[in-house]
C-alpha cells in the first residue's frame, strides 16, 4: 500500500513522517458514547487531544496509529475533529481487542473478517473514514478460542486488502510468537505484523525471535508500568539499545500506548499515568531519544525507527 487510509483520507506513505506507531486518543467501552454519553467529557477530550496533538507536532511528530476498536469505544469523528484541528495524521484501526463481543466468540472468521474489509474499504459508521490498520490482542494465558477466531478473521481480512496488522500481546509470556504462528496457518506475510508492547520484557530472546520470523518489533510502551511487574523507562530502553547494537534496528517501532482520556480503569489511576507521565506523546522525544543519543546511537538508526520503519511496514516493503 503506496497510501495508508487516515482519518482526513488517504496520503503517501512517505507523508507519515515521524510517526508513533502505537497510540489512542480515547479510550472507552463500545456503545458508551452513544448509549451514556454523559459518562465521557468528549468536547473535553477533543479540546485537549488537540492541544497536545499541537504541541507534539510543533516537537516533530508528524503522524500517531490510533489502535482504538470498537470495543475499546472508537470514536472516528472525534479523531477526524483532532487531527483537522492539529495537523498531525492519524491512522485508525478496524480490529478487535480483548473485549471480543459475545457474538464473534464462536463466529466464523470469514465472517468477521468481512465486516473488518467494509471498514478499510468503504468506511466506518457512514463516515467514509476508512481504516489504514488492523487490530488484535491476546494477552495473558495466550491466544484463547475467541482470540483465535479473531486473528484468524484479522489474517483474511489482510490478505483481502492489504492492510497490515498490529497487535496487542503480553510479552513476558511471549504470546507474540503464538500470534506469529496462527498467522502463519493463515499465509500472512510477516512482514506485514507488528507484535505489539513487545517492550514489557527485556527478553532479547524473544524480540529476536519476532525479528528472526520477519515481523515487526513494537516497542510500544513508554514509559511502561508504574509497578515492578515490568521493566522501567530505562530498562526497556537499555534492551532498545542493544537490540540496535544487535544488528535489529530495520525491525523497531516505538510508541507510548498513550491516550489523553481512557475511561477503562479508576480515575485515580488515570491522574497517576499523567503524572507519571507528564510528557505524554512526547516522552519518546525528550526522554528516550536523547537518552539513546548519549550512548551513541546514530541518528540515521533513530530515523529508521521513527521515519522510514513505519512507513516501510505500510508500503509492505
Amino acid at each position: 500500500m503506496s497510501h495508508v487510509n487516515t482519518v482526513l483520507g488517504p496520503v503517501s506513505a512517505d507523508a507519515l513522517g515521524f510517526t508513533l506507531s502505537h497510540e489512542h486518543v480515547l479510550v472507552t467501552s463500545a456503545g458508551i458514547q452513544h448509549v451514556y454519553p454523559e459518562f465521557i467529557d468528549r468536547d473535553g477530550t477533543i479540546r485537549r487531544a488537540i492541544e497536545d496533538l499541537k504541541e507534539a507536532r510543533s516537537e516533530g511528530v508528524d503522524s500517531i496509529v490510533d489502535v482504538t476498536t470498537l470495543d475499546l469505544g472508537r470514536d472516528v469523528r472525534l479523531l477526524r475533529a483532532v487531527s483537522e484541528a492539529s495537523g498531525v495524521n492519524i491512522v485508525c484501526a478496524t480490529g478487535t481487542w480483548l473485549d471480543i463481543p459475545r457474538a464473534f466468540w464462536n463466529a466464523d472468521p470469514d465472517d468477521v473478517a468481512r465486516l473488518y474489509v467494509r471498514e478499510i474499504e468503504e468506511g466506518i459508521e457512514g463516515t467514509g473514514v476508512r481504516a489504514g490498520i488492523i487490530k488484535v490482542a491476546n494477552d495473558r494465558g495466550g491466544v484463547s478460542p475467541a482470540g483465535e477466531v479473531i486473528l484468524r478473521a484479522a489474517a483474511r481480512a489482510h490478505r483481502e486488502t492489504g492492510a497490515p496488522i498490529s497487535t496487542h500481546a503480553w510479552a513476558p509470556e511471549r504470546v507474540g510468537e503464538q500470534q506469529l504462528r496462527v498467522f502463519a496457518e493463515e499465509g500472512v506475510d510477516p512482514a506485514r505484523i507488528y507484535v505489539g508492547h513487545s517492550n514489557d520484557t527485556t527478553d532479547l530472546g524473544y524480540h529476536q525471535a519476532i525479528a528472526e520470523a520477519g515481523a515487526w518489533i513494537g516497542l510500544d510502551r513508554y514509559p511502561g508500568s508504574k509497578t515492578a511487574e515490568t521493566p522501567d523507562w530505562l530498562e526497556r530502553t537499555e534492551a532498545l539499545k542493544q537490540l540496535i547494537d544487535m544488528g535489529h534496528a530495520d525491525r523497531l517501532m516505538l510508541g507510548h500506548d498513550w491516550s489523553v482520556e481512557i475511561l477503562i480503569g479508576p480515575r485515580s489511576e488515570r491522574d497517576a499515568d499523567k503524572s507519571y507521565n507528564p510528557d505524554g506523546y512526547l516522552f519518546i522525544t525528550r526522554q528516550v531519544i536523547p537518552k539513546l543519543r548519549e550512548w551513541g546511537v546514530p541518528q540515521d538508526a533513530i530515523d529508521r525507527m521513527m521515519v522510514h520503519n513505519p512507513r516501510r511496514f505500510f508500503e509492505g516493503a
